[in-house]
């Protein structure tokens, strides 16, 4: 019984104990003035590279780009109207690609870059990429415009890509099998 009394006598202090606490105030309080200069600061940048985006779109205007729904452009090199399935969550896409600057100098050559093997919506790789493999059927050509944020960003890749780099890509989807295919192999 005594056990009893004194294991509600110490909830009834843990819970006293627990409501009674204050909230901490933060030490320092911003007027916010950083954000809004960071939020301009890419507003500039976004409408920088959607010109020069824009500029390479009207350059050519044979070519049809296609604006996707999460704000790249692409255009089809080779398309295959004939299929209907694209690489999803639980596919393994094989493809080859290049990646350019915005002015058309390679960065990575299809060489330098080949093979890719990529386990949909599992590994890591480039924003763009990743969701522009999953609008490609098997053996399409297409050719990415990509602004800096569904690229590299801005770390870039710590390598050839500098920082905020809108990028030109070309990606050639080769093979879409199942992991379950994969593994079998």
């Amino acid at each position: 019984m005594k056990k009893i009394i004194a294991l509600l006598l110490l909830m009834g202090a843990l819970i006293t104990g627990c409501s009674q606490q204050q909230a901490r105030q933060p030490l320092n309080r911003t007027s916010g003035t950083f954000m809004k200069e960071s939020i301009e600061r890419n507003k500039k940048l976004v409408a920088n590279e959607e010109s020069q985006i824009d500029s390479i779109i009207k350059s050519d205007p044979k070519i049809k780009y296609i604006a996707s729904a999460k704000g790249y452009w692409y255009h089809y090199d080779i398309e295959n109207t004939t299929d209907t399935i694209t690489p999803k969550r639980g596919d393994v896409a094989y493809f080859d690609y290049e990646i350019k600057d915005i002015k058309g100098n390679i960065i990575y050559s299809e060489t330098e870059l080949r093979p890719q093997v990529y386990y949909v919506d599992k590994q890591n790789i480039m924003m763009g990429l990743r969701d522009g493999i999953k609008l490609m059927n098997e053996g399409e050509k297409v050719t990415f415009l990509f602004p800096s944020h569904m690229g590299f960003g801005y770390h870039g890749d710590n390598n050839k890509i500098g920082t905020n780099e809108p990028l030109i890509c070309t990606v050639t989807l080769n093979d879409i099998k199942t992991e379950q295919e994969v593994k079998q192999n």
